[in-house]
């Protein structure tokens, strides 16, 4: 939360998976309004049941939708956040210009994500992390780590950090930077 800026009264959330981050977002920004999405109808579902339970229903808006099917007014944001969820757009660079779009000027964007190395040595080195970090005593079974690869294989699409930075600027970012990475793990800053 320490990337996050100080104040944000509307704010989206892309990705909200079981509302971990909606409901960090909705006790850091209390008087905001968050739209969050989701093309799992079962994941916003889960997040409504969430918000409702933490008392913060009023505030929390879910859509259930894929981020290339979303349309805002411009300006609409002042934060855009997202964890583990833009590695499953193909699109990326229309993507960033929605998101640009749809943010306020001055409007800022938050993400933590998976992302490809920038060599395919560093990626095999990323992988094998990963791997090993999953094989640890009580993490995965073989079998979710078999899910998890199937599953990276036929649905991730991951792109090297400089690429994302590339975009972002072709989309009218600025002051993009990499607040803290460990394999392909990453956290993205970039304003508006």
């Amino acid at each position: 939360m320490e990337v996050l800026p100080a104040r944000a009264e509307r704010v989206l959330e892309l990705g909200c998976g079981t509302g971990n981050l909606t409901l960090r977002l909705a006790a850091g920004y209390p008087e905001a309004t968050i739209t969050t999405v989701d093309a799992s109808p079962e994941m916003t579902a889960l997040t409504g049941h969430r918000a409702v339970d933490a008392g913060c229903a009023g505030r929390v808006v879910t859509k259930t939708a894929r981020f290339e099917d979303l349309a805002f007014p411009a300006g609409s944001f002042d934060l855009v956040a997202s964890c583990m969820s833009l590695h499953h757009v193909r699109d990326k660079a229309a993507l960033y210009r929605d998101i640009a779009a749809w943010l306020s000027p001055g409007g800022v964007l938050r993400f933590a994500d998976q992302f490809l190395g920038a060599t395919p040595a560093l990626q095999e080195g990323f992988w094998e992390g990963w791997l090993r970090h999953c094989r640890l005593r009580g993490h995965c079974t073989e079998e979710e780590i078999q899910s998890l690869l199937r599953h990276a294989a036929a649905h991730d699409h991951y792109v090297p950090l400089a690429e994302h930075f590339a975009m972002l600027r072709g989309a009218g970012f600025v002051a993009m930077d990499c607040s803290w990475r460990t394999l392909m793990y990453a956290v993205v800053t970039a304003d508006r």
